[in-house]
């Protein structure tokens, strides 16, 4: 694949899959086991999310302690607050893993690669047979060979880069959502997925769970009637955005290489404050309080009501600057109606920074507002992030969840080891997720786009705004350097 490809060369040559075959280690050399018997499987950037991923594939030789999150932002509500009430199992959906309940090996945990051995300590120590790398170039260099498969967690700038390296070489990759930071990263990893046949799968955790399931089901059953409108709502981000300069320059730490970490993003000094965790409200590093819970409050709709890409889209948020993303954001999508027989289109609406859509009138008082709400004709649904525990909107305590009719999959990270030995797709893999993803993006270019006072209208095959061309210079940058997809 071209390397600086044109948006109209790059239609052209969407190609069809290539046929998938597992090929053996073993083919390479004596000693190597097939993937079907053992996957050797690298992890790259492991301080936050990814440690957390790769203790759901492998259960550690030696117990971790959680670490903390540096940058993380507390702001609580003053003012009257409700009732203390029970924390339910879906209230805090993070991993959707089996981590800490059981001991399992459902992959080697072959590798582990980070930019700061200091911060990611406590996960190395605890895989202490794995080698460790902090360039992860090095890493597919020295030890390709030994490689099935990769799980990229860094932050969002670095994923489309790294990925493609892997799946250049043959790997699988599990990519952190979002599995890209630009539009056009996305499609293009969706095309080399294609090109490649190697697994892949975008770690959103609740795409394959339960409740995510349950909503399909009774969304497509026709429980509440036609759905007209989606309103979902964030209480990200919490960490530092909104209107403030980059902080000031900062000695770079003698275990941390701050060059790699930087990878494509532009060549900016070092600081602290902008690194760990904290890079999520970065326009350079990270994609937002969108990038961050989209897929995990997004995925469910699309999946129930078979969404396409939408037409329209408009934003309106707090103020912000070249640096950081805005704090608080409101941005609204129009949906082609996926029945050909029905003309209205469906109305999407986000909110973040713990602005919440107004409660209908039939919610019952006390209780809360989960975060995706389903309006439908003949009723309402709402469900936490994650797709999680899909609830009535009133409650019915007489109610009976219509039948399952769909194949519950395996969580997303047994899943995506099995598909590598059972040489099939991933449930979740790019051709799926990459459409969510690059919904997800189309957020913060209405959000950039805002001032213009223009509803932006989506042509979506020929991967364009057609009423504000200067918007689409936002579907990518220019790589820094000595960097590019592979």
């Amino acid at each position: 694949m071209e390397k600086n490809i044109t948006r109209r060369s790059f239609l052209k040559t969407a190609g069809a899959a290539a046929a998938f075959t597992i090929v053996p280690r073993n083919v390479l050399g004596m000693g190597y086991q097939a993937p079907s018997d053992t996957v050797n499987l690298v992890a790259i950037g492991v301080g936050n999310q990814g440690g957390g991923d790769i203790q759901n594939i492998a259960t550690p030789d030696v117990p971790i302690n959680r670490g903390g999150l540096p940058g993380m932002i507390s702001e609580p509500y003053a003012g009257l607050t409700p009732p203390r009430q029970a924390p339910r199992a879906s209230d805090s959906p993070i991993q959707m893993g089996d981590a800490g309940r059981r001991e399992f090996h459902h992959a080697n945990i072959y590798a582990i690669c980070d930019v700061d051995f200091n911060y990611a300590a406590r996960i190395m120590n605890g895989y202490p047979k794995a080698k460790r790398y902090h360039d992860w170039r090095e890493m597919l260099e020295k030890d390709r060979n030994n490689i099935d498969a990769a799980l990229i967690a860094t932050p969002d700038h670095n994923h489309a880069i790294i990925a493609s390296h892997f799946m250049k070489a043959g790997k699988g990759v599990f990519v952190e959502k979002p599995m890209a930071k630009t539009i056009y990263e996305t499609r293009y990893l969706a095309q080399l997925a294609k090109e490649t046949g190697v697994v892949t799968q975008m770690g959103n955790q609740g795409h394959n769970v339960e409740g995510t399931y349950q909503t399909i089901e009774w969304i497509q059953s026709g429980l509440i009637g036609d759905v007209t409108e989606v309103h979902m709502w964030s209480n990200r981000p919490f960490w530092k955005q909104g209107f403030y300069e980059r902080p000031a320059e900062e000695v770079v730490p003698e275990d941390f290489d701050y060059d790699t970490w930087l990878g494509p993003a532009p060549k900016k000094p070092y600081t602290a404050a902008t690194t760990h965790f904290s890079w999520r409200g970065l326009w350079d590093y990270g994609t937002g309080a969108m990038g961050d819970m989209g897929a995990h409050t997004f995925d469910a709709p699309i999946l129930a009501l078979k969404l396409g890409m939408p037409t329209k889209i408009q934003a309106t948020t707090t103020p912000f600057n070249k640096e950081y993303l805005p704090k608080c954001e409101y941005v609204e999508y129009q949906f082609p109606n996926p029945d050909p027989k029905k003309k209205n289109p469906i109305k999407v609406t986000w909110s973040d920074g713990g602005i919440k859509p107004f409660r209908p009138a039939a919610l019952e008082a006390n209780r809360q507002l989960r975060e995706c709400l389903y309006i439908g004709t003949k009723g309402m649904i709402m469900h936490g992030t994650h797709g999680a525990s899909p609830e009535l909107v009133p409650a019915d305590p007489n109610f009976v969840a219509p039948a399952k009719t769909l194949e519950r999959p395996d969580n997303i990270y047994v899943d995506f080891i099995n598909a590598i030995k059972e040489g099939r797709k991933a449930k979740n893999d790019f051709e799926i997720a990459s459409k969510l993803n690059e919904i997800m993006l189309l957020t913060n270019i209405a959000v950039v786009s805002q001032q213009v006072n223009t509803t932006l209208e989506y042509d979506a095959a020929n991967m364009r705004i057609t009423n504000l061309p200067e918007a689409n210079d936002y579907f990518h940058y220019q790589y820094r350097d000595g960097w590019s997809l592979a």
